[in-house]
């Protein structure tokens, strides 16, 4: 005998590992994401010199300068300001210092501005939070700069 309200009691649902159809979703999130932390930025006075740029050594999400402090900017999407600053890992933090080292080589005429490493919270439905200088890479012997 069935029970009223759609068939037999099958159990909790499970969740399925992302497929293809589920990293797609990530990733449009997360391009998503980058543009309207862009948006933000350029509102607070900004100017966006790169998104998504990528190198041998990693990719940074954002390059913008403000003044004379050029922010490399790692943006995350998560539920809440806590998982997004636990989502930048040790790992990811040396990942994005090595490009942000190939992007100023790149860019020799930036190499005498003050280097910042931010994060942007995105959460649903609110303003993103910016989180300046939220870590600092120093190489030995160079005074705390790149």
């Amino acid at each position: 005998m069935m029970a009223t309200g759609g068939g037999p009691h099958r159990g909790p649902r499970r969740r399925r590992k992302p497929g293809r159809e589920g990293r797609r979703r990530a990733w449009r999130k997360g391009r998503w994401a980058e543009s309207f932390s862009a948006w933000y930025l350029r509102l607070c006075g900004y100017r966006i010199l790169a998104r998504g740029w990528r190198c041998s050594a990693g990719e940074i999400d954002i390059v913008a300068r403000k003044g004379r402090a050029l922010a490399v900017i790692e943006v995350k999407q998560r539920a809440s300001i806590t998982q997004a600053g636990d989502a930048v890992t040790s790992h990811q933090r040396r990942r994005i210092s090595r490009a942000a080292a190939a992007y100023l080589a790149h860019r020799p005429a930036l190499a005498n501005l003050f280097v910042r490493f931010d994060v942007m919270a995105v959460r649903p439905w609110r303003i993103p939070l910016h989180i300046k200088d939220a870590w600092r890479e120093f190489e030995p012997g160079d005074g705390g700069v790149l």
